[in-house]
């Protein structure tokens, strides 16, 4: 995180808080560390362009780990912190990392990782000690180093990866110009107006600092000479209590913590002075319509929505006005030109669902991967798609009803599952939901939901029968769940976004089809 001119003109601001400690960091403080960082990134021979990556979890050396090689001209690949031993390893040696940086609390997947990846030929540990040549402790590897500026400096960014929900994950590489660090990049700036920020703002972060969505947004916190408030976890009632305490301004969340703060008890909410909240922005997943109608009715007209690949394909937005005109929209494009597109490549009628695609807004590749690239394009490469389903209206507002790889066809009919887990998530007994397809010899596929319970309600028969009877209340026959089966948790990154493949592949066996 660029810290650049704020470190001399707000050198004791707190450039950041960590909101289980209460540890500050200053941007004086944040600087140097930034700055030794990258000194030892060019000791260790990395120069501009070079690829290092970072594996932990939300911790005090998160912003440094990042902000180095932003002030060194490097690709930085934050990688999710729930991933095995051999995802790490294949996510390391497919972005040709350098370096890997990670805390004691993930070094022992890390370790095994290494084993696989020999080009590593460094591993910085950021709260442990030096054990090896290869395995050091940061603090020992950069003292002595100057806490000033490299001499070379150059922009960098981070080169993250698709989640990985459809197969393996991809690499998102975007040409990088050969600028100073203080220079934003274009995309930067249009965030930066879009989303309100400004100086003095304070920003509460209660997401992985590894999702795209969260660098973007503590990145240009750090870049307004704002203050961020990082949260090792969510919590929703400690979310609330961080507001007021920390009086913050900016926030950035997913549904899943609209709906968890939602269903705490009537005297949690309002035990909290919310006042000085100025934009909650949330994206990553669709919100059902109730979710978030539910949450303008309690925060107010603050809540801002947009939607926009890693990719960086196209991006559209609404604010909570716009929403409410045009329920369940995820907004108008405001990058890239929209193009919704049957099987054939034609345009789709108003109202009807295609496959999104967009004239891109931001050139990208697949690093090292041209086929994956390929794929991601139209036959004439003007135009690209990560395979999300949806339509737009009269007014041109984009409305997803799925991804197309989990889009049921029964009977010939595709159903989006998206509605009925919307749904299904309403319901007071359920805590999180999904809904996909399974064999059925005579449609093909059947819809079959996934129902985590709420808390202290037992699943089984009589829960089943209540839940399809709620569905076929709301939704026609063909989308109401056949069968409910019930799991303790559903396998959702801490990003929001659901891993339904684990979930359906259970009922597909050894299939290599998805289709019957």
């Amino acid at each position: 995180m660029y810290t650049g001119k704020h470190a001399y003109l707000r050198p004791l601001q707190p450039a950041f808080i960590m909101a289980g400690t209460g540890e500050i960091v200053t941007y004086r403080e944040l600087e140097a560390r930034n700055n030794r960082l990258a000194h030892l990134f060019r000791k260790q021979g990395l120069q501009r362009l070079d690829h290092y990556s970072i594996f932990m979890e939300n911790n005090n050396h998160y912003l440094e780990a990042c902000g180095a090689g932003e002030r060194a001209g490097l690709y930085y690949t934050c990688v999710n912190s729930y991933l095995t031993a051999g995802e790490l390893a294949y996510i390391l040696t497919n972005s040709q990392s350098r370096i890997l940086i990670t805390s004691k609390l993930k070094l022992d997947i890390a370790r095994e990782a290494l084993k696989e990846c020999p080009q590593v030929e460094l591993c910085i540990v950021v709260d442990g000690d030096s054990e090896s040549d290869r395995i050091v402790g940061l603090l020992q590897a950069t003292a002595g180093l100057p806490s000033t500026p490299i001499a070379d400096e150059y922009a960098g960014t981070a080169m993250l990866y698709s989640s990985g929900t459809t197969g393996r994950p991809k690499g998102i590489v975007r040409p990088l110009p050969e600028q100073p660090p203080s220079l934003n990049l274009p995309l930067f700036d249009f965030l930066t107006k879009l989303w309100h920020y400004r100086e003095g703002m304070v920003y509460l972060s209660p997401a992985p600092l590894y999702h795209s969505a969260p660098q973007a947004a503590v990145n240009l916190t750090i870049r307004m000479g704002g203050t961020v408030v990082i949260m090792e976890s969510f919590d929703p009632e400690r979310y609330l209590a961080l507001v007021e305490k920390w009086g913050i301004t900016h926030s950035q969340l997913v549904p899943t913590m609209f709906s968890r703060l939602l269903k705490l008890p009537e005297e949690v909410h309002t035990r909290y002075d919310l006042s000085t909240l100025e934009i909650a922005i949330h994206a990553a997943a669709p919100c059902p319509a109730l979710v978030k109608d539910d949450m303008i009715k309690w925060w107010g007209p603050i809540i801002h929505e947009y939607y926009g690949a890693t990719e960086g394909l196209g991006f559209t937005a609404c604010n909570s006005e716009e929403w409410l005109a045009h329920r369940g929209t995820v907004g108008r494009v405001l990058l890239g030109d929209l193009h919704i597109l049957d099987e054939n490549m034609q345009p789709c009628p108003k109202g009807t669902p295609g496959t999104v695609w967009f004239k891109t807004a931001t050139p990208f590749e697949y690093f090292n991967d041209p086929a994956k690239t390929s794929e991601a394009r139209s036959a004439d490469g003007s135009m690209s798609t990560v395979g999300d389903v949806g339509y737009v209206d009269d007014d041109n507002f984009l409305y997803l009803t799925d991804r197309a790889t989990f889009m049921i066809i029964s009977g010939g009919v595709n159903i989006y599952p998206q509605e009925c887990e919307n749904l299904l998530i309403t319901h007071p007994k359920v805590a999180d939901a999904a809904v996909f397809g399974v064999p059925n010899v005579d449609l093909g596929e059947e819809v079959k939901a996934v129902v985590q319970p709420a808390e202290g309600i037992a699943p089984g028969p009589e829960l089943a029968e209540e839940l399809i009877a709620f569905c076929a209340g709301s939704l026609s026959r063909q989308k109401v769940p056949r069968s409910v089966d019930f799991e303790a948790e559903l396998p959702r990154l801490p990003t929001g976004k659901l891993y339904k493949r684990l979930l359906r592949d259970r009922y597909w066996g050894n299939k290599t089809s998805r289709i019957v």
